[in-house]
């Protein structure tokens, strides 16, 4: 990992198309901007790794919800003489 000391108003550059600058820097918060092509994401980790639990979650809640649709199935199925339709 590279570790850089910016003043508000510097900024670096990551290959040719990428801008990072210090915006503005109040206690222990530091604004930054970022200046980069629409085709390049861009995400706060603390959202990607919310998302990553989230999904985590639904993968283990999985074979819970499998279960309950096999028994919906299963009376929907009895309720139509056998035919699960």
């Amino acid at each position: 990992m590279l570790v850089l000391s910016r003043k508000p108003g510097e900024a670096i550059r990551i290959g040719d198309d990428i801008e990072i600058s210090v915006i503005e820097v109040r206690g222990d918060t530091v604004r930054i901007g970022i200046n980069a092509p629409r085709t390049v994401p861009v995400f706060r980790m603390e959202l990607l790794a919310e998302v990553a639990k989230t999904n985590l979650e639904s993968v283990k809640a999985a074979p819970q919800a499998m279960d309950v649709l096999k028994t919906l199935l299963r009376r929907e199925g009895d309720s139509n003489g056998g035919d699960p339709k």
